[in-house]
């Protein structure tokens, strides 16, 4: 099931998209399932994925996709938790051939993340607006220090990031990201979530970035230094996991040479970051006026 938030003839809504192609639709469930769950989060929350699985047996869709307006699949969560360096590659990238013992990690806030098909925007302070596609992890099962043999078990879903960075901002601190990681719309999460039941999070998944057509990053989970399961007990040692929590799980190298100057996002670039099993989230870049 792929659980989706969107906006559409003027109300905030949640449903199940449905279709594909030019047949791409979404049952409306907020008009289903209201007053007990209003939102995505609610049936993490409240154990609802069961009554949104027999809401959408033999329904039609409300609205086709063209219709509505994306917002991020879970609205509102209560953390957004980063892995940085993540893949074998990247790491030996950034000069270090030594596997790290531990996670790198930083918090972003939701409203650094914009929809599917939303803008990226490209503030006037900097120039350097960056992308990082990556896999992202969505909690439903809450929990503490969770053993990494049912760390999947607390997994309602998987969705995709754009993991966008204002690159000379990450500078700004001796020992943080966090300033140049939660620049407004710099990043994109969607286009929805694709429920665990569908995807095997046990066997590789293949990872894609284009932009404006050309692909830019691919590698697959199996490069991963940390798996999603490893990541789940890593942090779940020190704070709990709750319903609706995203873990973002890295991304891979860029492909090609580092150029010199770099080469940075700019006003018109298209993203795409595609997993065969979740989809793609496809955003354009504007400046911020």
């Amino acid at each position: 099931m792929k659980l989706a938030s969107f906006r559409v003839r003027g109300r905030d809504s949640f449903g199940a998209v449905v279709g594909d192609g030019a047949s791409l639709g979404v049952v409306d469930l907020k008009t289903r399932l209201a007053p007990r769950f209003n939102s995505v989060l609610d049936l993490l929350r409240d154990d609802g994925l069961a009554a949104a699985r027999a809401a959408v047996q033999g329904v039609r869709a409300d609205f086709p996709a063209s219709e509505v307006e994306w917002l991020a699949p879970v609205v509102a969560p209560e953390k957004i938790l980063c892995i940085g360096i993540n893949y074998a590659n990247r790491n030996a990238d950034y000069g270090d051939q030594d596997v790290p013992k531990y996670p790198s990690m930083f918090y972003r806030a939701p409203g650094s993340l914009s929809p599917h098909l939303g803008p990226i925007l490209r503030p006037f302070e900097s120039e350097q607006l960056d992308y990082e596609g990556e896999i992202a992890l969505v909690i439903g099962r809450p929990g503490r220090r969770i053993a990494a043999a049912d760390a999947l078990s607390h997994v309602a879903g998987v969705t995709l990031c754009n993991e966008g960075t204002i690159r000379d901002w990450i500078r700004h601190g001796k020992f943080n990201v966090t300033q140049g990681k939660n620049w407004d719309l710099t990043g994109s999460i969607g286009p929805w979530l694709v429920t665990a039941d569908e995807v095997d999070l046990t066997k590789p998944l293949e990872i894609t970035v284009r932009i404006n057509g050309e692909i830019t990053q691919f590698d697959t989970t199996a490069s991963m230094i940390k798996s999603f399961s490893d990541l789940i007990a890593y942090v779940s040692t020190f704070m709990t996991l709750k319903a609706g929590d995203i873990i973002v799980t890295g991304t891979p190298i860029k492909i090609g040479p580092r150029t010199d100057p770099p080469t940075w996002l700019k006003a018109g670039d298209t993203i795409e970051i595609s997993v065969p099993e979740i989809g793609t989230l496809r955003n354009t870049v504007v400046n911020e006026k």
